[in-house]
């Protein structure tokens, strides 16, 4: 009997899908932003059971995003195979707010996804969400969309004037560089804001893919099509091959941006970002997560879903038998192993020893206090996606502060502007306490509040610190380690500002919820933290 795939197949902040297949081998990569390492690449064999099995993006002389504001980092890279390597294209943009994107373009290459990756070769700043092609003739083609500054897109409010087009350019891949003349070769439809390209080839022509309409409810997948690659491109009959923008009722919102692949015997399928949006305020808590969508060819030699229409469906018949294996809905990191466990990542940095350590201390992440919670360049704050409206996670930190200026603990964070955070710090009147921190939107709105005050006074020791997350509801709870009880600390706290839509918006910022345990110490003594364990549980 068919399998069925599940949607979203990449649960959690797993934006922009750029799928490639080798043989009977399906990747995926998807964006990571401001997380380090960069990009997360996803492995499959049957479409329906998906591996997180490589970040490449691991040194600085590929990828140092220290200062990088939020939501900045690494856009939509493009993973594609020939001539015996992977490619992997990517960004890493500077700067978001204000007129400009400072967007730099590369390209990195293995012969293995598991393996070691290439130095980057730079490739261009024009615009971002770059893709390769490879043609049938050997040749190269670099695509990205180009970015106008004249124009008034900021931030949270883009205008798509400032979405000029895709641009199209040789690729030498001897030479490692840009050759040829620039062609602007597709403007976009009326929907606007014209990015993300994928091209492909079939039956004589050259299919364009390109995500339209922003990231948010929006945002679709628009489709074209010409006989030569530079154009003109006539477009879809139905314009957008997927989008959720007129149906607000279905359970995959925000559908957009995506990739073609084909099976080994020739069925079609389409990625594309989406969120799951909880009421009463649409907002999505586990940021823009990656679908798959089953499509079919028609007579006229377009694409379309097999299920008809734009809006993509949850259920999707796979393209043959497959096993469904289901995920552990409680994982217990014990930190006995030099490697972090796979799921986490931290924040910006390609020196990771300045922040952590998990061979100080056997048994242990250690942590090094450093810049405070929310800063753009050296924080310690290790994590884990949420993957889940409900979840729970414990852990159990060592931690002996001796000022104010020094804390640690367990945070549910998106951005330096929505976070809270459960901690230990010092109190000059108290000793040492357990407390909250919460921030509660974008600047300027945002100013971080103390819901429980000064804290309360916890014993010498360890401390157990844990969270509840109840789709909109956060709960902190803790105990010292000599009992056992869970105490609640702090009333419930808004859980849904730590999505996409919270503070300004849709489009003001556009990654995903963590969660996971921090430390840091504004004096500049780099006081360490102890953590015992972190439990991360579906409710």
């Amino acid at each position: 009997m068919t399998a069925i795939i599940r949607n979203p197949i990449l649960p959690g902040f797993n934006p922009d899908p750029s799928i490639c297949r080798v043989g009977e081998d399906y990747y995926i990569a998807t964006s990571t932003f401001e997380w380090y390492p960069g990009v997360q690449i996803h492995h499959s064999r049957d479409l329906v059971n998906w591996t997180l099995v490589r970040r490449p993006l691991e040194r600085a002389s590929q990828l140092d995003m220290r200062g990088n504001p939020d939501s900045c980092g690494v856009w939509a890279p493009c993973l594609s195979y020939a001539d015996g390597l992977f490619y992997l294209v990517y960004t890493d943009v500077k700067r978001f707010d204000g007129n400009f994107k400072d967007a730099h373009n590369y390209i990195v290459t293995s012969p293995r996804v598991e393996g070691e990756w290439s130095d980057p070769a730079y490739v261009n700043s024009s615009g971002f969400d770059p893709s390769l092609f490879h043609d049938d003739d050997g040749r190269k083609w670099f695509l990205n969309m180009q970015w106008n500054h004249r124009t008034e897109s900021f931030g949270g409010a883009p205008k798509s004037p400032a979405f000029d087009g895709i641009l199209l350019q040789e690729w030498d891949p001897v030479a490692k560089k840009l050759t040829g003349p620039i062609r602007n070769i597709f403007a976009g439809s009326a929907q606007g804001l014209v990015e993300g390209p994928h091209l492909f080839k079939r039956n004589g022509w050259y299919y364009l893919t390109t995500a339209e309409g922003g990231t948010g409810y929006d945002h679709v997948v628009t489709m074209a099509r010409s006989r030569t690659i530079e154009g003109p491109y006539e477009m879809h009959p139905q314009t957008h091959l997927i989008t959720s923008k007129d149906h607000p009722g279905a359970t995959l919102q925000r559908a957009g941006h995506g990739q073609y692949v084909e099976t080994p015997d020739g069925q079609a399928y389409h990625t594309h970002l989406t969120g799951r949006p909880l009421a009463p305020q649409r907002r999505c808590t586990l940021g823009r997560e990656t679908a798959l969508q089953k499509c079919v060819w028609g007579e006229d030699g377009w694409l379309y879903l097999a299920q008809g229409g734009v809006v993509p469906d949850v259920d999707v018949p796979a393209p043959g038998e497959a096993a469904v294996i289901d995920k552990p809905a409680r994982v217990e990191a014990e930190f006995d192993s030099p490697q972090l466990p796979r799921d986490f990542q931290w924040l910006r940095t390609p020196v990771l020893e300045r922040i952590f350590s998990l061979s100080e201390r056997p048994g242990h992440l250690r942590l090094f206090g450093r810049e405070s919670i929310g800063s753009w360049f050296e924080q310690a704050l290790v994590a884990r996606r949420q993957e889940h409206h409900s979840f729970r996670v414990e852990t159990v930190v060592e931690f002996e502060p001796d000022t104010y200026q020094q804390a640690a603990g367990l945070t549910h964070y998106y951005n330096r502007h929505k976070f809270h955070a459960l901690a230990v710090t010092l109190h000059e009147q108290l000793g040492r306490v357990v407390t909250v921190f919460s921030c509660n939107g974008d600047f300027p709105h945002s100013r971080m509040t103390f819901p429980v005050e000064s804290g309360v006074a916890v014993p010498s020791g360890r401390v157990h610190l844990a969270m509840e997350i109840r789709d909109n509801d956060l709960q902190f709870f803790w105990h010292p380690d000599a009992h056992h009880d869970w105490r609640k600390l702090g009333p419930l706290l808004d859980a849904g500002v730590v999505s996409d839509e919270g503070g300004r918006g849709e489009h003001g910022s556009f990654t995903g919820a963590f969660a996971g345990v921090f430390a840091f110490d504004t004096s500049g003594r780099a006081q360490v933290a102890d953590f015992g364990r972190f439990v991360y549980e579906a409710l």
